[in-house]
């Protein structure tokens, strides 16, 4: 069954539309966090971003800044969240590649904020190697 997004893309469910081109669109959140909240999505089902190609991973960078712009300049923000989740475990709800663009105000509260964490410089070192040593390997699994 085709993700709701891709329903979307479709035009099987209406959305309130900001941008599309021939890859993406870009549309407003229905649970937004803050007013303006916008998910933009790859066209293509794909459920994560480990799952996309570089010229489409790129396609949808190049819309969130796009769209990003322009929520700055319609509604004038004190900032902006760029988020994206890649499995339930991380907050994902739709198995369909998509980034939140979150307009922020001072005092919002739109958000819960990542807490100080109790990691020693030496653990950060060594879990940088871990990972770094992974760098290009396809399967990471």
């Amino acid at each position: 069954m085709a993700s709701i997004f891709t329903r979307i893309v479709n035009g099987e469910i209406p959305a309130a539309k900001l941008y599309e081109d021939a890859q993406t669109l870009a549309f407003l959140d229905v649970s937004p966090a803050s007013h303006g909240h916008t998910l933009v999505i790859c066209k293509q089902e794909l459920p994560t971003l480990l799952d996309l190609p570089p010229d489409l991973l790129f396609a949808v960078a190049r819309t969130v800044q796009l769209v990003a712009r322009a929520i700055t300049a319609a509604l004038q923000p004190d900032g902006l969240n760029i988020l994206q989740n890649n499995g339930a475990a991380s907050g994902q709800t739709v198995a369909h590649y998509h980034v939140h663009i979150i307009p922020r105000w001072k005092g919002d509260h739109a958000l819960n904020h990542w807490k100080p964490g109790t990691i020693t410089p030496d653990e950060l070192r060594d879990l940088a190697t871990t990972i770094s040593a992974r760098m290009g390997v396809e399967d990471a699994a």
